[in-house]
């Protein structure tokens, strides 16, 4: 069995937690490698499964990503996540659709691509802070946070891209700078471990490259049932899923669900790394 491990150009060997992913799963017969997703010299037929892992490049590439993924579709190659949920798991659209499942979602308005934008009609007047950001994107890309009283300054910052790029605003929660935001890892459909991430004083995005914290967590049942509830909203094979979320009150709300290249935090939960490899083998077997 042959399998590629779907990586960027920035990253051609992966990310070192996951080149631990190889010498596990050869323990399972199956020979990994790591492969540039857009490398024009590979022959995808050589490989059984496609599994997406770094591939942190994709939103900054949106033509070429959206073409690759109706190349590989057509050519019938198994991939994990499956294409179908790559393709709806890449536009943060989906999260109106989790809202219309009776999953609670942040306070969001959804922005179709637009030449006539205007914020100031579109926020909500109680709204005191937001978040704008395209709804092809990830780790912060294009994102930026600001005092709905200053609107007028970032219509004028994201005309251009509101004219390309669908946007996506969210009601600023302060509970980001205190409680932080709480992934929960799922492997195949099962809840696996979960990880808390806060921001450095005075900023709001989470992610390590900007200072924040990553511990682990132990939420109770209640809540990863919660968690569960968004990940069986999926239907068929899903190799991974990450809840993201803020709790408050012991009540999730969902910021977005991660199906194309999350950190799994393989280091910070022991037998984690086991687990996803478990779950490769139980979806390929």
């Amino acid at each position: 069995m042959k399998i590629a491990l779907l990586t960027c150009e920035k990253l051609p060997e992966l990310t070192p937690q996951d080149q631990l992913l190889i010498p596990e799963l050869a323990k399972h017969n199956i020979t990994a490698t790591a492969v540039i997703w857009d490398d024009a010299s590979i022959n995808w037929s050589d490989f059984d499964y496609l599994v997406f892992r770094n591939t942190w490049d994709y939103f900054e590439k949106e033509t070429e990503f959206n073409l690759w993924l109706d190349q590989i579709e057509k050519s019938g190659i198994k991939t994990l996540n499956p294409i179908a949920i790559i393709k709806q798991n890449k536009h943060k659209f989906y999260l109106r659709e989790m809202e219309q499942l009776g999953i609670k979602i942040l306070p969001t308005l959804f922005i179709d691509k637009t030449t006539d934008l205007n914020l100031k009609a579109l926020i909500p007047s109680h709204w005191k802070k937001a978040v704008i950001k395209p709804a092809f994107s990830a780790g912060s890309y294009l994102t930026e946070v600001f005092e709905t009283a200053e609107s007028e300054k970032i219509n004028t910052q994201y005309k251009s891209i509101a004219s390309e790029k669908e946007l996506l605003i969210q009601q600023f929660m302060p509970e980001i700078q205190t409680v932080g935001e709480t992934s929960f890892v799922f492997f195949n459909k099962k809840f696996s471990h979960a990880v808390n991430k806060k921001p450095v004083p005075g900023d709001f995005r989470i992610q390590v490259q900007f200072g924040g914290t990553y511990r682990l967590r132990h939420p109770d049942a209640e809540l990863i049932a919660k968690a569960q509830k968004i990940v069986d909203t999926f239907t068929g094979k899903l190799l991974y899923a990450r809840v993201d979320g803020i709790v408050i009150d012991n009540e999730l709300h969902l910021m977005e669900v991660e199906c194309i290249e999350p950190d799994l935090y393989f280091n910070l939960s022991e037998g984690s790394l086991e687990r996803f490899v478990n779950a490769i083998v139980e979806l390929i077997k």
